[in-house]
């Protein structure tokens, strides 16, 4: 804010006129000089007085000039919105909508120095774009493209439609990150696990793409799928789905392929749950279930979002949440105490959730352009709160309907990276496209 000026105002004077007594004719001209005398000192007065008043400004500008020390400089080295003052509790609707598109002109710096893993959509083509702009803050880039499916007895792997050569060959011109496209097992998980043609069918036609495609690995999500069936909590066709992991890591294990940096395997990451509880479920992947398949999975991108839902309105993904996920997987009360810590991506939602918490329940995901329009349309104010480490705000629609936002800040996903730097895992984020173009200046 500009200060007040303050205005000097001048203060008038009433001037008295002294009068002289008629006198003999030699004293008017001693008289006369006195006065000329009198009048001359009192011109001087002012001018001294202006004289001292001007010397001691130009003095003291003098003085800050040469003695007082410097500007304090910000830290090159620190992310670009942590110079710009950005990443703060008390942020501001206004700050995030002037302040979200601007990034530092250096995209190439990476301030996170474990892997991350960035999701893409394709019906969300933004996300194509933030990766070739900021290729080289990801070490694996996983485009959302493949299902394997299941027709009778026929396994089939659809989604060779949504493969871009040209834009994996853009990436790769400009980084070293990884392209593991995500690979969804819907084929009915009964005849796939107990059939061993079946499995072998599944492992082949997977490599055979990833060879044709020059691909580096796939992303695996089977598990969450297979829970739904409710085959894992049979301990006889959990063992089956697990010894399918462990077969299908070993098989992309064995092919080596010719890369810029050398000789290179298939790489296998495998996608995984947070367990409900430290009482885990027959359908939790656990703590053993990740030390059984440390030597054949590269990799677990661990899914630590969506903690809340319209019946449910609440925080994205409680920090406190997250760190007792890491306990209960990793088998200790303290960070960075697990040799299998390092194989693990958590899990950062760019999306967030507008929830209903009036009049009925509903709402739910929005992303970055949604965002900013409630903060252009609703001028909120947004609060933070300490024990989850998000930030959220309230609203009320048109009809008088109150909602409750939370979306990712910078803060938020400072405290997480934080948080993943302390146990030294990884980043995986779901997904880029969603998300504010300063999140990316953090990593």
């Amino acid at each position: 804010m500009s200060k007040k000026r303050d205005r000097l105002v001048g203060h008038g004077s009433n001037r008295q006129q002294n009068r002289v007594e008629p006198a003999a004719n030699d004293d008017r001209t001693t008289g006369s000089v006195d006065s000329q005398s009198n009048n001359q000192d009192q011109k001087r007065i002012p001018l001294l007085t202006l004289f001292f008043i001007v010397s001691s400004i130009i003095s003291i500008i003098l003085y800050r000039t040469v003695y007082a020390p410097p500007p304090p400089r910000t830290n090159p080295s620190l992310p670009y919105v942590y110079q710009r003052g950005l990443v703060k509790t008390d942020v501001n609707y206004n700050d995030i909508l002037t302040e979200n598109s601007k990034v530092s002109e250096n995209t190439s710096n990476r301030h996170f120095g474990y892997p991350v893993l960035a999701y893409i959509t394709p019906w969300n083509s933004r996300g194509y774009e933030i990766a070739k702009t900021f290729n080289s803050k990801f070490t694996h880039i996983s485009p959302v493209w493949y299902d394997l499916k299941s027709q009778g007895t026929k396994l089939f792997l659809e989604g060779r439609h949504n493969a871009d050569t040209g834009w994996i060959s853009d990436l790769r011109m400009k980084g070293d990150a990884q392209v593991l496209p995500r690979v969804v097992l819907e084929a009915i998980p009964i005849n796939l696990l107990k059939k061993k043609k079946q499995r072998d069918k599944a492992i082949n036609l997977i490599i055979a793409e990833c060879k044709e495609m020059d691909y580096d690995g796939i992303v695996l999500e089977s598990w969450s799928r297979w829970a739904a069936y409710g085959v894992l909590h049979d301990p006889g066709m959990r063992n089956l789905a697990l010894r399918f992991i462990k077969q299908l890591g070993q098989a992309m294990h064995s092919v080596s392929l010719e890369k810029n940096s050398g000789k290179q395997s298939l790489q296998l990451i495998y996608v995984i749950g947070p367990p409900h509880s430290e009482n885990l479920q027959k359908h939790d992947f656990g703590p053993q279930d990740l030390r059984s398949l440390s030597d054949d999975v590269d990799g677990y991108s661990l899914m630590t979002y969506d903690f809340s839902g319209p019946q449910n309105p609440g925080p994205n993904a409680p920090l406190r949440w997250v760190r007792s996920t890491l306990q209960i997987l990793l088998a200790t009360r303290s960070g960075g105490a697990s040799n299998l810590a390092s194989k693990i991506f958590v899990g950062i939602n760019f999306y967030g959730n507008d929830f209903i918490i009036s009049g009925g329940l509903g709402g739910g995901p929005i992303v970055a352009r949604e965002y900013l329009s409630l903060l252009e349309q609703h001028k909120p104010l947004l609060q933070w709160e300490k024990n989850i480490a998000e930030h959220y705000f309230l609203y009320s629609d048109t009809q008088n309907v109150k909602h409750v936002v939370f979306y990712p800040s910078l803060m938020s996903i400072s405290k997480r990276l934080d948080e993943a730097r302390l146990w030294g895992v990884g980043i995986s984020i779901w997904e880029i496209g969603q998300g504010l173009d300063f999140f990316f200046d953090i990593f």
